[in-house]
């Protein structure tokens, strides 16, 4: 699940992680508009998801009640996984991490 910050560190390190084998998908609790306006800003070439009802944010555990500062809406924690093809969590990581260290860990599976 995403910030800007942490989006901006899977863009720079992005030919690696596809390297080790991840896909980059990245999730946010923002509208379609929002996400499609921070992959401009950001210059993302990966897909920024827009999970608005928050089903895929508390799938995952990760839904913060009325966590944006702006607007008191609920939002998503942020967290890193490493999913199988299968769809099986191989790895996961709460809270903000460098995408070197997503490499590191898809490496080791």
């Amino acid at each position: 699940m995403a910030c800007a910050s942490e989006l901006r560190g899977i863009q720079r390190n992005l030919s690696s992680l596809e390297a080790a084998g991840v896909k980059a998908v990245a999730i946010s609790a923002d509208t379609n508009d929002e996400s499609r306006e921070l992959c401009r800003k950001a210059n993302l070439t990966f897909p920024l998801l827009s999970d608005r009802k928050a089903e895929v944010i508390r799938s995952y555990d990760l839904l913060v009640p009325n966590g944006s500062p702006a607007d008191s809406r609920d939002i998503s924690g942020i967290a890193e996984f490493l999913l199988d093809a299968s769809g099986k969590v191989r790895w996961r990581h709460f809270g903000e991490t460098k995408a070197e260290r997503v490499v590191d860990e898809a490496k080791k599976l």
